[in-house]
């Protein structure tokens, strides 16, 4: 089972290196963390991914209200909310057979080619863990060259959000 956090904190430098810290002083383990800029003039966003077996967010919550940058903290695990990750995927095309394949593999997936080479195609797709994880089992037989994930970004449903 995993946690969700939402924080939003001040967009300034040193932050993402203060929040990193306290992660690594409290031996809290994090499977993912995105950062990005939000609606607001000089706040960022950052979707903090626990694995809740193993690192209580209730505690990671608590201690990232401790630090001076952090506006609010919110645990959106058990909302209403929408949450996605993106990856790139890189996988072997050798043959005109089985580049036609992995295409009716990304179309399955309601994935899409970014770039084609010669012996190669690169596949970006958006969605739930669970989807990504399901396409990335099913390239894995025609050889995947490189990937990389983004890591989970959420959002709560509704019109509005605390903070």
């Amino acid at each position: 089972m995993h946690s969700t956090l939402i924080a939003l904190v001040e967009d300034k430098p040193g932050v993402l290196n203060r929040v990193a810290s306290l992660f690594r002083r409290r031996a809290f383990n994090i499977e993912s963390l995105t950062v990005g800029h939000t609606e607001q003039l000089g706040v960022s966003r950052m979707t903090i991914v626990v694995d809740s077996s193993r690192t209580d967010a209730e505690k990671v919550s608590q201690n990232l209200y401790k630090l001076v940058n952090v506006i609010h903290v919110e645990d959106v695990t058990e909302q209403p909310s929408v949450m996605r990750d993106l990856a790139l995927i890189k996988v072997r095309a050798n043959g005109g057979g089985t580049r036609a394949e992995v295409l009716q593999i990304v179309e399955t997936f309601r994935a899409r080619v970014v770039d084609v080479g010669l012996t190669s195609l690169m596949i970006e797709v958006t969605g739930t863990d669970e989807k990504i994880s399901g396409l990335v089992d099913v390239l894995r037989p025609y050889g995947i060259v490189e990937m990389v994930r983004t890591g989970r970004v959420a959002m709560a449903r509704g019109a509005s959000t605390e903070g």
